[in-house]
């Protein structure tokens, strides 16, 4: 089989760590990467969970820590010869409780579900009763979907939106508490754009003896920034991904205080997980650093400035924008007002260059579309693109075939690897 690149991708070239020998060995990869690398710079990438990391973090990803088998912790490992990747794992751990300003830090989670694995594993035992935001409303699937290990060990109850303001209720949240007596509370969503309140989630929690579970993937990027509140003071454990806001690599870490250390330690290795990835803990390690600089709080207060823009934009256009507007770098709305549902609506803006996801939709049998702002801040766009980018998802919807060609003279003006 034979993959090219797109043919808008033609003027795209990649110098990344050794490609000229992957093309000579293996040209049907390197077609591959080289066709991804194409689409990726000449469409928008709207999807909230995916960012453009640095060069930098590219790097490390590509870097020979690839090579080193790394099972157990720094000074106790299980195989020899990891005096190296010791150090680069415990300057990841430095720099993540210092860029969050926890007491611990595990950075080896492979992924932010694997972190959630591993905190429900620490603090909970199979059969155990779990509160979170039941999925039709945002939660995610490790939050009690019957597809998911957190649906087939654990009872989850889930609780639910103001079906007038689309803002969580936390009075439905404690009467279910009461009732319900759970093990944990988990706060976190994917399509939920405004701030949880912590501090009431850990009221709610003492309130009938339950940990209390940060699922933050999503805002971890604004909140090192300083663009959003941080769960830290109020969890037992905050679980995130490395990638989204944060732009770092594709993994996964666990924040805590002291005194659950080792036992997330131990549910992250030996029980949830073997080898840690010394490359991607490397990039990591990375990525903290870069977000402990003026420029990425900087970046992340524009990703939400960008955000309330967009929204405002496409409520303008007739989208229908759920909680009406956004706190944080996402966005879900209703596109049914223009004439299609969510999967239609995706589909279009994909052949105009305006990639995005689809989400439940709450007291609605339909899907809407979830979108943020990260990728394309990282890029350089400001408030006057988001406002264009507005009118060119409406176009799209509407079949306008000269959106493909504005996308593409947007991503000219604001390359994710300018040169």
């Amino acid at each position: 089989m034979s993959v090219t690149a797109a043919p808008d991708a033609a003027h795209i070239t990649y110098h990344g760590a050794d490609f000229e020998a992957l093309r000579r060995q293996d040209p049907q990869i390197a077609e591959v990467i080289l066709g991804e690398l194409g689409r990726q710079s000449d469409s928008l990438q709207l999807i909230a969970a995916e960012n453009f990391t640095s060069p930098a973090v590219l790097a490390a990803l590509g870097s020979p820590l690839a090579n080193k088998y790394a099972e157990g912790y720094p000074g106790a490992r299980h195989h020899g010869g990891c005096e190296l990747v010791d150090a680069a794992e415990r300057i990841a751990v430095e720099r993540a409780m210092a860029l969050f300003g926890a007491q611990h830090a595990n950075v080896q989670s492979h992924s932010g579900s694997s972190a959630v694995l591993a905190a429900y594993a620490a603090l909970l035992k199979p059969g155990d009763t779990v509160l979170a935001m039941g999925l039709s409303y945002g939660g995610h699937l490790t939050h009690g979907s019957p597809a998911n290990f957190s649906g087939r060990w654990f009872d989850f109850v889930g609780y639910g939106i103001d079906a007038d303001t689309g803002l969580i209720d936390y009075e439905q949240v404690r009467t279910l508490a009461r009732h319900h007596r759970p093990k944990a509370v988990v706060c976190g969503s994917i399509s939920y754009p405004r701030h949880p309140d912590y501090a009431a989630f850990r009221e709610i929690a003492d309130d009938v003896g339950a940990y209390l579970i940060a699922d933050a993937a999503h805002p971890m990027g604004l909140i090192a920034g300083g663009a959003a509140p941080s769960p830290v003071p109020y969890a037992d454990v905050v679980c995130a991904t490395t990638h989204k806001v944060l732009r770092g690599p594709r993994g996964g870490m666990i924040l805590c205080g002291a005194e659950l250390a080792e036992r997330i330690d131990r549910a992250v290795f030996p029980f949830t997980q073997g080898g840690a990835q010394m490359h991607t803990i490397a990039a990591k390690a990375v990525a903290f650093g870069e977000a402990s600089t003026p420029a990425f709080s900087t970046y992340a207060h524009q990703v939400v400035a960008n955000a309330r823009v967009l929204a405002d934009g496409l409520a303008a256009e007739g989208f229908a924008v759920l909680t009406g507007g956004t706190d944080t770098h996402l966005i879900s709305a209703d596109p049914a007002p223009l004439g299609v549902d969510g999967k239609t609506a995706r589909g279009r803006l994909a052949a105009a260059g305006l990639v995005l996801d689809t989400c439940a939709l709450p007291y609605g049998d339909g899907r809407g579309i979830r979108l943020g702002t990260a990728a394309v801040t990282t890029q350089g766009m400001g408030e006057a693109e988001m406002a264009r980018i507005a009118v060119l998802l409406a176009a799209a919807l509407r079949e306008n075939v000269k959106a493909r060609a504005e996308v593409l003279e947007m991503t000219r003006r604001f390359p994710p690897y300018p040169g």
